[in-house]
């Protein structure tokens, strides 16, 4: 078996593995929403692993596993300190209630299996890179993935502390976050997410991984048309009623100037 095949086969035990001991403890806690700050580690682990099976590694993928660590470190950590002392969320609360007695195994498959399913397609190009060993040298295309990684973890970063820092102010309640960044897109996070991303592709690529370019492209319609901007928005205006009219002057997820009018 190729060393790519099992760096691919064992990650994807690994994290199904791992996601079936947090469905054990999400089941008994009544709470599957322990998934979410798992996300971003979920991609350490399958770093760490295709770091292990494929050592030594290049400095491309140093880099890789670096960025990669950096990136989902911060989130989990973000998402542990959000999430502290707060019920279950209300996404996993609407499924409980919808599934009744049968959610504890119908989450198995549509939250847990079908997350670590995602988490490992769209890490395939660290994966990739990592077991096809690229060569030693950099070049321009490592370059710019690592500015649009910057930029992504930028938006990201000051993007959720943004966030947080209104909703600690009590005189934020019900009110619209139209600061900061936030003046310039909906959802700075979601296009951070979005630049890191295309950022460790692109990295990946210039290692010779260029095949896994569907990786990203799923996490970008994840971003854009289902678990992200959508998912979000359905609901929001009936929550907060002034969001209509900033959504009309701000752009949903690529930063832009605010509209007039």
């Amino acid at each position: 078996m190729s060393p790519l095949m099992q760096t691919l086969l064992m990650n994807l035990l690994v994290i199904m593995l791992v996601m079936f001991a947090l469905w054990v403890i999400g089941t008994v806690r009544r709470d599957a929403s322990i998934v979410d700050p798992f996300w971003g580690t979920g991609f350490v682990i399958v770093a760490s692993v295709a770091w292990f099976m494929n050592s030594p590694v290049s400095p491309r993928v140093l880099i890789l596993s670096s960025l990669t660590t950096v990136w989902g470190l911060r989130l989990s950590l973000f998402l542990l300190w959000r999430n502290r002392g707060h019920c279950e969320d209300r996404r996993y609360a609407a499924m409980r209630s919808h599934h009744g007695s049968q959610f504890w195994w119908v989450s198995l498959f549509t939250v847990f299996l079908l997350q670590a399913a995602i988490l490992w397609f769209v890490s395939l190009p660290i994966q990739c890179a990592a077991a096809l060993k690229p060569s030693d040298s950099l070049d321009w295309i490592d370059a710019a993935g690592l500015a649009i990684w910057s930029i992504g973890m930028f938006f990201e970063t000051v993007g959720d502390w943004q966030l947080a820092h209104f909703k600690a102010d009590p005189n934020s309640a019900g009110r619209v976050m139209d600061r900061g960044l936030w003046r310039y897109t909906r959802h700075p996070n979601y296009f951070g997410d979005f630049c890191v991303w295309w950022g460790i592709y692109l990295i990946a690529a210039a290692g010779g991984a260029w095949f896994t370019v569907l990786s990203p492209l799923l996490m970008t319609l994840l971003l854009m048309r289902v678990s992200g901007v959508r998912l979000l928005e359905c609901t929001i205006s009936d929550r907060r009623p002034d969001y209509v009219a900033y959504a009309a002057r701000t752009n949903a997820f690529f930063p832009g100037a605010r509209r007039i009018g």
